[in-house]
């Protein structure tokens, strides 16, 4: 009987174990795992924020402060800051990290790119951030700056690789064109360049795209188990909200499918309720005969919901707006870029008085235009406000691309 009983506890022992096993591990645990063999024995500056954990939530801060041998000599923030202590678009000053005791200096305020004075004594450089795999979300660009100031000072760049959220096959979008490049447009990349940090790290080097052509002395630590094919949803890991207004593991989904239009002010994408890109509103909507416009389009992969909402903050707080909610079904079937387009082209045919191009303002264009990456976009797609139109600029550079990035994969797409 003891023997039966003890075989059933080891065969609960083995259950338990493989169901501790996750299906991906991400670059920092991949290093603490090699024994922090590329940073042991350096002083590190570390970019991060507070995506930068392992499976059970530790800070990457944390982790690399106890390493052995290891000294964690100043941290760099992004939009944000390192423990996500600063709202969207707030500049933010140096500080020292309380738990640390270690400095920290803001990539977002008087600089966006780490000054020879920041990087005094450094070593080496980490980045360890969740980004969401879209070009207007602004951790890229840091990251590009940051390899650029690497550069500079001849300082070894290391990228801890992390997902894609939205998976590592989905590109949509045109390239940035000249003129148009900005803190939320700063590589010629599509808008959904379907590549980790990692990879567009190589990218970025191997194409010769950091300031002046120069290259960097890149290192990248690959995640382990994961596959091109996989959205964050199937890797296991937790999910820690990349900004306020990308809080789920759908969120990035959303943002790119109404993110461009939103930068309009006109028609809300749910920024200030509680469900920020998910839902489409304005006072003068009709939300029924909107959804049943939208969903007579018979798009793959989404379904239109009616939904009446009052935003508790920002420019529509207050305001009773009536619009859809954006249900994703199956995102494998959707282009996600057009979902907003199509939303203005049915608005539109419903109130063609309530242009949004027309009530805008000038610099709320001018912001269209640098997350578009050209202007070519909003002139052919207020023509007519038709996405048919402009579906062939938006798709021209995708192919391109997808062959050119192939070779700065590190992971493959089978399951």
């Amino acid at each position: 009987m003891k023997s039966i009983l003890a075989l059933i506890a080891s065969c609960l022992v083995v259950v338990w174990a493989s169901s501790q096993t996750h299906a991906v591990k991400p670059g920092i645990e991949v290093l603490r795992e090699r024994g922090f063999d590329i940073v042991k024995g350096k002083a590190v500056g570390l970019i991060t924020n507070p995506t930068g954990v392992d499976h059970r939530l530790t800070s990457t801060i944390d982790i690399l402060f106890q390493a052995p041998g290891v000294k964690l000599a100043a941290l760099f923030g992004p939009e944000h800051g390192v423990r996500g202590d600063y709202a969207a678009g707030d500049e933010v000053e140096s500080y020292t990290d309380a738990a640390t005791g270690v400095p920290v200096y803001s990539l977002y305020g008087k600089t966006w790119k780490p000054t020879p004075e920041m990087l005094k004594g450094i070593d080496i450089l980490v980045y360890d951030i969740q980004d969401i795999g879209c070009r207007s979300y602004t951790y890229i660009s840091t990251m590009g700056l940051a390899m650029d100031a690497a550069a500079e000072r001849g300082i070894p760049f290391v990228v801890l690789d992390r997902p894609n959220p939205l998976g590592g096959l989905r590109i949509e979008g045109n390239i940035v064109e000249q003129g148009y490049t900005s803190f939320v447009s700063h590589f010629a990349v599509p808008y959904v360049y379907g590549l980790t940090c990692g990879e567009l790290a190589r990218f970025l080097n191997g194409q010769a795209m950091l300031a002046g052509g120069k290259r960097c002395s890149l290192i990248v630590v690959p995640m382990e188990g994961w596959k091109r094919s996989m959205t964050f949803d199937r890797t296991d890991l937790p999910w820690v909200p990349t900004s306020p207004h990308v809080p789920h593991i759908h969120s990035p989904a959303y943002y790119v499918s109404t993110g461009v239009m939103g930068e309009l002010g006109v028609i809300s994408e749910g920024v200030g309720y509680t469900l920020p890109f998910q839902v489409v509103g304005a006072e003068w909507i009709d939300g029924v005969a909107f959804a049943e416009r939208l969903n007579a389009l018979k798009l793959p992969g989404v379904i239109f919901r009616p939904i009446t909402y009052k935003p508790f903050y920002g420019k529509d707080q207050g305001k009773t707006l009536h619009g859809v909610q954006i249900h994703i079904i199956d995102a494998t079937k959707l282009n996600l870029m057009s979902v907003q387009f199509l939303l203005m082209q049915v608005h539109h045919d419903l109130y063609p008085n309530k242009d949004p191009f027309a009530l805008a303002e000038s610099s709320r264009l001018r912001m269209f235009d640098k997350v578009a990456g050209t202007n070519r976009i909003r002139e052919i797609f207020a023509q007519s406000y038709s996405y048919a139109d402009i579906r062939p600029y938006l798709e021209k550079d995708v192919e391109p691309f997808r062959a050119a990035s192939k070779r700065y994969r590190l992971y493959n797409a089978e399951e």
